[in-house]
Formats: structure tokens, C-alpha cells, sequence
């Protein structure tokens, strides 16, 4: 990661132009060759950007980076640089779940039943080529379940499941695999959504899980 911050005015000529006037500014470089340009507020959106694939050419007071596929191009002219350092961040470790949505899992997988009388755990944190469905189980006909266990259920998390069950669904030995997308609060457009997918939406209570007398969860 660099971070140059500079006086700098921008322009971007492509399908279309604009032009940043002369300003101080935050300047973005990362490993994969993306540049974005910053001000002091507008909190993480950059005022002007080119993403990869981009190539940054450095020229005295001029800096052009060029988009690899469409040629459009960011051209940067340096007044003056107030700052210029470069930082090894090495590799992402991810988003980690809060402790909140963690424990649902926890709680849901060690209380399958919830689901229904008669179901049991295959495990916890299933492995796919994509990442880790959080609950494998079948239900009480011994079928294939696939739970993905949010906090607060958005479209987002019915399409993550998505992905899971396309992929799953080609496991003939696990094949056909139905879903359940569980949150403690679901939005309305991610249960329709789920619904027309064929997938199934339950509202969780984690309290119910932890051990007081349970009203929810509720299948829908």
C-alpha cells in the first residue's frame, strides 16, 4: 500500500471527463495496482478512481495511470508532494463474523432440533470451494440442509446461500440440498428473494437458544 498525499489537480478522460481542481488530496496505490484519489471527508468513497487492470507511469509533475482494458485514463498533475511512504500489509485475513452471529452458530448447531424434530448435524463450518457453509444438517427425512446463520439477514447473505447451493447441488452424494437462511432479524426484500429461490427463512431467538423457554425461532 502507498499513500502519497499531495497538492493535485485530476482529470479522467474516458466515456467521460471530469476534472478535480488543484487541491490537497489523498492518494491510494495498493498491491493490485488500483488508484484512487481521497479528500478529507465523504468518508471511504474517493472523489475519482481506476481499478484494475491500470498501470501508474510517474513523469515529472505528471502521473498517468491507464486502464488496460478500456485505455480510459486518470491523469494527475503534482504540484507538490507532502507525503509519500510505502506499506507491506501482507495478506487479508478476511472479515471475521461478530461475536453475536458466531454464537448463534454455535448455539444452532449444538441445538439442531430447532430446525425440526428429527434433525441432526453433519458439521459446523462445511468447507466449499467458494468458503464455509456455517451449518450442514439433514432434516428428519434424512435430506441435505445448508443454513446460513447472519445477524441481521440482507439480500446479501440469500445470495452468498445461492452460490453454496449451486455448488452443493453438484455433490451427487449430497445432492438435492435445500436451504435455510437464519437470522435474528430478516429484511423483507431478502425473504422474498429467498422465497422465490425455494429457500426458507427462520427467525432466530437468541436468548431461546441460550436457554430461555423459546417462542421463535419460526419457520416460514
Amino acid at each position: 500500500m502507498r499513500l502519497v498525499i499531495a497538492r493535485c489537480s485530476v482529470d479522467y478522460v474516458g466515456r467521460l471527463t471530469a476534472h478535480l481542481p488543484m487541491a490537497p488530496r489523498l492518494i491510494l496505490i495498493k498491491a493490485d495496482n488500483s488508484v484512487s484519489i481521497h479528500a478529507d471527508d465523504r468518508a471511504f468513497k474517493p472523489l475519482n478512481w481506476m481499478n484494475p487492470p491500470c498501470k501508474l507511469r510517474e513523469d515529472d509533475g505528471t502521473w498517468t495511470v491507464t486502464h488496460g482494458k478500456t485505455g480510459e485514463k486518470l491523469i494527475l498533475t503534482i504540484e507538490e508532494v507532502l507525503h509519500d511512504s510505502s506499506h507491506e500489509l501482507g495478506v487479508d485475513p478476511g472479515l471475521q463474523k461478530d461475536g453475536v452471529e458466531a454464537h448463534l452458530q454455535e448455539l444452532l448447531a449444538e441445538h439442531i432440533t430447532t430446525l425440526g424434530d428429527g434433525w441432526t448435524l453433519v458439521r459446523r463450518e462445511y468447507m466449499t470451494a467458494i468458503g464455509p457453509v456455517d451449518i450442514l444438517c439433514r432434516d428428519h427425512r434424512g435430506g441435505t440442509v445448508a443454513v446460513e446463520i447472519k445477524r441481521r439477514g440482507e439480500i446479501d447473505g440469500v445470495e452468498q446461500l445461492t452460490r453454496y447451493l449451486e455448488l452443493l447441488n453438484r455433490d451427487p452424494l449430497l445432492a438435492p440440498v435445500k436451504g435455510i437462511f437464519a437470522a435474528q432479524e430478516i429484511k423483507p426484500q431478502a425473504r422474498v428473494l429467498a422465497t422465490d429461490r425455494g429457500i426458507d427463512c427462520v427467525t432466530l431467538d437468541y436468548d431461546a437458544l441460550r436457554g430461555i423457554e423459546p417462542e421463535n425461532p419460526t419457520l416460514f
